[in-house]
């Protein structure tokens, strides 16, 4: 759905999904998902990431079975992280050091992400993968 919403607002991005990040005297994480969206062109054409690569833009998890702190992507100082429980999708913004709730995405802002998200998810159980991801496009306009 990332992919989908990166492309229908005309943004270039690098994706590198599940990717361990850690840095030095720090305990690592590992969303399921992560994209490179303003620093994409430096990440263009690697397959790992190094010490000095910058944090991804934006980190998706998706707690279904283990429950993730926010505060271990502070380290890393991902910008924006959303975590899906398996109902609710809650945005998470990194200011000042420290992570704040927030109904919106600086990504998308126009979009109502915590709404929209776990709305599709739900229907790709009902209708399938493919179906969903059709009226998703659907529904933001592409």
């Amino acid at each position: 759905m990332v992919k989908i919403l990166l492309k229908s607002t005309g943004r270039r991005y690098k994706p590198f999904g599940s990717t361990t990040f850690k840095k030095e005297a720090a305990a690592g994480v590992e969303p399921d998902a992560c994209f490179y969206i303003e620093n994409y062109q430096l990440m263009i054409g690697r397959r790992r990431i190094e010490p000095n690569d910058p944090a991804p833009d934006l980190a998706i998890e998706a707690d279904v079975t283990s429950k993730t702190t926010i505060d271990a992507y502070k380290a890393i100082g991902v910008p924006e992280v959303w975590i899906y429980n398996g109902k609710t999708l809650t945005i998470h913004l990194l200011q000042n050091n420290n992570y704040i709730k927030s109904d919106t995405s600086p990504t998308f802002p126009n979009i109502a992400i915590t709404q929209i998200i776990p709305t599709i998810v739900e229907r790709s159980w009902q209708v399938g993968h493919f179906q969903a991801l059709e009226e998703f496009e659907t529904m933001i306009g592409i």
